[in-house]
C-alpha cells in the first residue's frame, strides 16, 4: 500500500483499539454509540460493496494478503475515510477469528423507519421480538439474502442485529437486510393500513405451512423459539400456520424454522430466483 501517509484520515491506535474492545464486549458501548465492528475480508467487501456508512478502517498491512481487500482499503483513503494502520500483534488483540485476516471496520448502525418502507409486491419481511439464540438470527439472515427477503421488523428492543455472534453467524449477509426497529402495535396499524398480510408460526396453527396460499405483501412473525408467539402476537396474525414434526419432537430452532417458511413463500410464489426486495 504505497504512499501510506498521502491520503485518508490516520486515527491513533490505542484509543480505536479501547474502542473496538467496547464495543466486542457490550451492547450497552454499541447502542450509546450507535456503532459496531466487523472483521474479516469477507464481511469488509460486504460493508462496502453494500455502502454500509464505515467510521474507521482498521488493518495490518502485514496481516492483509488478499488483493481485493487491499484494494478497496486503497479506495477508501483516497475518499478519506479514517483509518488506523495496525501492526500484527495489535490487530491480533482485537480479532475474534481463528486467523486473523488484517482487516476489519467500525461501521454505524443503521435503522429503517418503518412509517417509510416501500412495499413493491411481491415483499416479505420477518418480524421478531426476541431471540435466544443470535447464532440462529444470522443464519435466518442468510436465508433471508438467499432468498430476496425484505429486511428484519424487530418488535421492541430485545434484538441487537449487530450483536458479534449475529455478525460471524450471517456470513456477510448481515448489511444486506434492513432493519426496523418498532413495537407490536404499530407493525398492526402499519400492517391494516397497508393491506399487509401477517403469518404467525406457530404449533397449534391450524394450516400446515406448505399449505397457505400466500399472498404478498406479507410479515412472517416468529415467535421466541421455547415459549412461541404471545397471545398479543397471535392476536395481530392474519393467518397461523404449523410446522409439521414427528411426535415427541420439541421444537425447531428460529434459524430451521424461519428457513423453512421463508423458502415456502419463495416456492409459493412461483418466482424462478428471489423474491424482488420491496
Amino acid at each position: 500500500m504505497a504512499d501510506e501517509h498521502s491520503f485518508g484520515q490516520p486515527r491513533a491506535a490505542t484509543p480505536t483499539l479501547d474502542l473496538i474492545a467496547r464495543l466486542q464486549a457490550a451492547r450497552h458501548a454499541r447502542d450509546s454509540r450507535g456503532l459496531y465492528f466487523i472483521e474479516g475480508v469477507r464481511n469488509f467487501v460486504a460493508a462496502v460493496e453494500h455502502h454500509a456508512p464505515i467510521e474507521t478502517i482498521v488493518y495490518s498491512e502485514r496481516l492483509l494478503t488478499v488483493p481485493v481487500a487491499r484494494k478497496l482499503v486503497r479506495q477508501l483513503k483516497r475518499a478519506d475515510v479514517p483509518y488506523a494502520r495496525l501492526s500484527p500483534e495489535q490487530f491480533r488483540s482485537i480479532s475474534r477469528m481463528e486467523r486473523a485476516s488484517g482487516v476489519g471496520a467500525i461501521l454505524r448502525q443503521q435503522f429503517t423507519c418503518l412509517a417509510d418502507l416501500a412495499l413493491t409486491p411481491p415483499s416479505c419481511w420477518i418480524a421478531l421480538r426476541h431471540v435466544r439464540n443470535p447464532g440462529n438470527f444470522g443464519t435466518l439472515l442468510r436465508t433471508a439474502t438467499a432468498v430476496g427477503a425484505s429486511g428484519f421488523l424487530l418488535l421492541g428492543s430485545d434484538i441487537d442485529p449487530y450483536n458479534p455472534a449475529v455478525i460471524r453467524a450471517s456470513m456477510g449477509t448481515w448489511c444486506a437486510q434492513p432493519f426496523v426497529r418498532t413495537r407490536l402495535p404499530e407493525l398492526q396499524q402499519w400492517a391494516q393500513a397497508r393491506q399487509v398480510h401477517i403469518v404467525g408460526a406457530s404449533p397449534d396453527g391450524p394450516v400446515a405451512y406448505t399449505e397457505l396460499g400466500y399472498r404478498p405483501p406479507l410479515v412472517l412473525l416468529l415467535g421466541e423459539e421455547r415459549a412461541g408467539l404471545t397471545a398479543e402476537e397471535r392476536g395481530v396474525c392474519t393467518q397461523l400456520v404449523c410446522i409439521p414434526m414427528a411426535p415427541g419432537a420439541d421444537s425447531l430452532n428460529l434459524g430451521v424454522a424461519g428457513s423453512l417458511l421463508l423458502y415456502e413463500v419463495l416456492r409459493a410464489s412461483g418466482q424462478p430466483g428471489s423474491l424482488p426486495n420491496s
